[in-house]
C-alpha cells in the first residue's frame, strides 16, 4: 500500500475514535463512572500482628486492617474502632468497653487500643470502620477478638515444681516426665493452659499431645525474660477424671550450649509452671496448677541435647502415661521451688513448628562404605524413620551438611557437635 494512502487511512482512523471519544455518548459514560460510589470493605484484622490472637500480654494492644474497594484510588480518611467483651453486644454497639469516636487518620496499622485496663485471662472484641476521601462510611467490619495472657505475677496461682529425682547436673541426664490426676465438672464453657519451663517442656492431656509448638518455651535471655504459651484445651477435656503429663528436657537452660561446651549456663534444674484454667458455664471457675500433687519419674529419652542429639530406649516407654487409666504408684514426687515468675512474657512472635516433610532424593553408598540419605537441602528438621527388628537392637543415625572431597561424610565443621540420634528398638513389629 502506499506510504501516503496509509497515512490517510490512520488519520481517517483517529479521527473517527477521537469523534467518538468525545461524543455526547462517550461524555455520559464518563460522568456515570464519576458517579460510582466505591464500595468499601474492611479485611486482615490483626491484634498485635495476629489473627485473633490467644494469650497476649499487651495491655495496648495495637490493631491494625486493610482496606479493599471496587475502585482504584480509594484512600481512607478516617476511621473509628469499638471494643466489648461480648460479641453481640459489640455487633449492637451496646455496653461497649471502648469507643474510639471518628478519627481522621489514614493509618491502618498500629492503632493503639486506648480503653480501660486490660483483665488477664479474658477475651476482647473488636471491629473497625472506615470513611473514605469522600466521606462515604463502610459497614462494620466482621468481629475479631483477641485474648490475654496472664498480665501480672500474681495471676500465676500454680507454683513451680521440680521433678524429685536423682541425677548428676554435670552431664545429660534423661528427660523426666511429670503428671497428676484432676476431675472436671460438667458444663464446661472454656478452659485454657498456661505453660513454661526451666528446659524445654512437651504437654499432653489425656492422651493427646497439646498443640503443634516445638522447642518451647523457645529461647530467651532466660534471668531477664521467659516465655508461658497459652493453649485452648477446652476439647481436650472430659467430664470425671482427667489426666496431665508434661515431658522436660534440657534444652538451652542446661544443655550444652556454646563453643566451648558449657552446661547448666542458666540452672541446672528442670522445672515446670503449668496452670490450667477451667470455666464453666454458670461462671464457676477452676484452676488446675501445678502443686505437690504431681509425680515424676524418668522417661525413655536418655540423653537429649540441642547440639549432641538424642538417645532413645523404646523398651523403657510407659504407655498411657498421660491418661488417667495410668499406674503411677512406683513414680517419685516432686518438689516446689521458689522460683521468679515476675520475668514471665507471652511470646511476640510466632513459635517453631512443622511446616515442612521432605523425601530423600537419593542414598549414596559412599567409598568408606557409609550409607548416606541425602534430603536435598540443608534444613533443620528431625528424621522420621521406620524399623523392624529384634529387642535391644540400636539403630544410630548421624546428621551433617556436607560430604568431603573424596564424597564420604564429613563433619568436621560442626565441631564439637554430635548430632547423634541412637534409637534402641523394643521389638515386636514395625516402629517409626
Amino acid at each position: 500500500m502506499d506510504t501516503r494512502l496509509r497515512r490517510s487511512v490512520f488519520a481517517a482512523l483517529l479521527v473517527i475514535c477521537l469523534t467518538g471519544l468525545f461524543s455526547p455518548a462517550g461524555a455520559s459514560l464518563l460522568t456515570h463512572a464519576g458517579q460510582t460510589q466505591a464500595t468499601l470493605k474492611l479485611t486482615s484484622l490483626r491484634t498485635e500482628y495476629r489473627e485473633n490472637p490467644l494469650g497476649i500480654d499487651a495491655r495496648r494492644p495495637r490493631l491494625s486492617w486493610q482496606l479493599q474497594a471496587n475502585e482504584r484510588g480509594v484512600v481512607q480518611s478516617a476511621y473509628q474502632v469499638r471494643v466489648a467483651r461480648d460479641e453481640r453486644d459489640l455487633r449492637a454497639g451496646n455496653k461497649l468497653l471502648w469507643d474510639s469516636g471518628r478519627v481522621s487518620s489514614d493509618e491502618s496499622i498500629h492503632r493503639t487500643y486506648d480503653g480501660p485496663a486490660l483483665e488477664s485471662g479474658r477475651r476482647y472484641y473488636w471491629q473497625v470502620r472506615v470513611w473514605d476521601a469522600g466521606g462515604k462510611s463502610s459497614e462494620w467490619s466482621a468481629p475479631a477478638h483477641w485474648e490475654t495472657g496472664l498480665l501480672d505475677a500474681s495471676d500465676w496461682r500454680a507454683s513451680w515444681i521440680e521433678p524429685d529425682l536423682p541425677e548428676d547436673v554435670k552431664k545429660s541426664e534423661p528427660a523426666p516426665m511429670l503428671r497428676r490426676e484432676f476431675k472436671v465438672g460438667g458444663g464446661v464453657q472454656s478452659a485454657r493452659a498456661y505453660v513454661t519451663s526451666h528446659g524445654l517442656y512437651e504437654m499432653h492431656l489425656n492422651g493427646r499431645r497439646i498443640g503443634d509448638q516445638v522447642f518451647t518455651p523457645g529461647w530467651t535471655s532466660y534471668r531477664k525474660r521467659l516465655q508461658y504459651q497459652t493453649y485452648d484445651v477446652t476439647e481436650l477435656l472430659k467430664n470425671g477424671a482427667n489426666a496431665v503429663g508434661v515431658m522436660l528436657g534440657d534444652g538451652w537452660y542446661r544443655g550444652f550450649i556454646g563453643f566451648s561446651g558449657q552446661r547448666n549456663f542458666y540452672g541446672d534444674k528442670l522445672a515446670l509452671l503449668c496452670q490450667i484454667k477451667i470455666t464453666y458455664r454458670d461462671g464457676r471457675e477452676d484452676i488446675i496448677g501445678s502443686d505437690g500433687n504431681w509425680k515424676a519419674t524418668m522417661s525413655p529419652i536418655l540423653m537429649s541435647d540441642i547440639y549432641n542429639g538424642e538417645t532413645y530406649d523404646a523398651r523403657l516407654e510407659k504407655a498411657g502415661w498421660s491418661t488417667t487409666d495410668f499406674d503411677d504408684s512406683g513414680w517419685s514426687g516432686v518438689k516446689l521451688a521458689n522460683h521468679r515468675k515476675d520475668h514471665l512474657v507471652a511470646p511476640a512472635g510466632p513459635p517453631v513448628r512443622k511446616i515442612e516433610e521432605l523425601k530423600p532424593v537419593k542414598i549414596i553408598k559412599t567409598p568408606a562404605g557409609e550409607t548416606v540419605v541425602d534430603l536435598g537441602q540443608n534444613l533443620v528438621g528431625w528424621v522420621r524413620l521406620n524399623v523392624q527388628g529384634t529387642a535391644g537392637t540400636v539403630v544410630t543415625l548421624r546428621h551433617a551438611e556436607v560430604l568431603d572431597k573424596a564424597g564420604n561424610f564429613y563433619t568436621e565443621n560442626l565441631r564439637a557437635a554430635k548430632q547423634t540420634v541412637q534409637y534402641t528398638l523394643k521389638g515386636g513389629g514395625m516402629e517409626t
